[in-house]
């Protein structure tokens, strides 16, 4: 195995969502990998500790705060990037979630669907993964090289009840992978690559509700997806780290267009 493939050390990797748990985790590990790593977070707060964290041992780390979906902002954050750092390697589009009003209650139906709140979800999900790809993926171009990772969800491949809004972002973030990835390769050469991984069942705090109750049992629901679960449990964010790592080094060079599970076999499973 030629290790020099997989080694991450001084990429530039820039993730939204940073301060989230899933990106958060992501980067504390890329960090760890010896990458230059750029979070972008939501609030001022989480990204000022999250930074502060990081520069106990290096200075490897720059933070920003703001939202994916103002192009003035994505710029700006651009520029400093690389100025600091001369290029920008990698794009990781952690940053989503979902809200109560696109989400099917219990004792709802589909006629009880907020359009307002489908719209921010869609909005969150979609736009905020599509501009920042724009925004980042120009510089990349210019580079000729670079990778852009999202990150999709079993809701998008497979019909999970309630969750209307999500779902249907998520499913437009694994065709708008393939069609970005088509794009940039036609036009811009092998150098640019687009991905995403597929989680399955990670307990964080947009679902928390969901899945536990406050005794820290599971809910119905809960029980639903671990008894469709072959591995019989909810995934770690650390159990995202081994596909990150290869997808965004040099080792997944001919791999563009793929939407990677990490599901603990829920997709496979039939449930019989």
């Amino acid at each position: 195995m030629n290790n020099k493939l997989f080694n991450i050390s001084d990429k530039v990797v820039l993730i939204t969502g940073g301060t989230g748990v899933l990106g958060s985790s992501m980067a504390d590990y890329l960090f760890s990998e010896g990458a230059r790593v750029a979070i972008l977070g939501q609030t001022q707060k989480k990204v000022e500790d999250k930074v502060q964290s990081f520069e106990k041992n290096s200075t490897h780390i720059l933070g920003f705060s703001g939202s994916v979906l103002e192009r003035n902002f994505l710029e700006d954050v651009k520029k400093s990037i690389v100025n600091a750092w001369g290029k920008i390697d990698v794009l990781i589009n952690a940053a989503g979630g979902n809200m109560p009003g696109a989400v099917i209650g219990e004792n709802q139906t589909i006629f009880d669907l907020k359009m307002e709140d489908f719209r921010k979800v869609s909005e969150l999900n979609l736009d905020g993964s599509v501009l920042p790809s724009l925004v980042f993926g120009e510089q990349m171009a210019k580079q000729g090289y670079g990778c852009i990772l999202n990150v999709s969800s079993m809701a998008a491949d497979r019909t999970l009840t309630r969750v209307v809004g999500y779902s249907a972002s998520k499913a437009a973030i694994d065709n708008f992978t393939k069609w970005m990835a088509t794009e940039l390769a036609l036009k811009f050469g092998e150098g640019l690559r687009v991905n995403a991984i597929a989680p399955g069942f990670f307990i964080s705090n947009q679902n928390r509700n969901l899945l536990v109750k406050e005794d820290g049992s599971y809910t119905e629901r809960g029980q639903t997806i671990i008894k469709n679960t072959p591995m019989q449990r909810f995934g770690r964010a650390e159990e995202l780290h081994g596909a990150v790592h290869w997808l965004i080094s040099d080792a997944a060079s001919f791999v563009t267009g793929t939407i990677i599970p990490i599901d603990g076999g829920f997709s496979a499973f039939s449930g019989v």
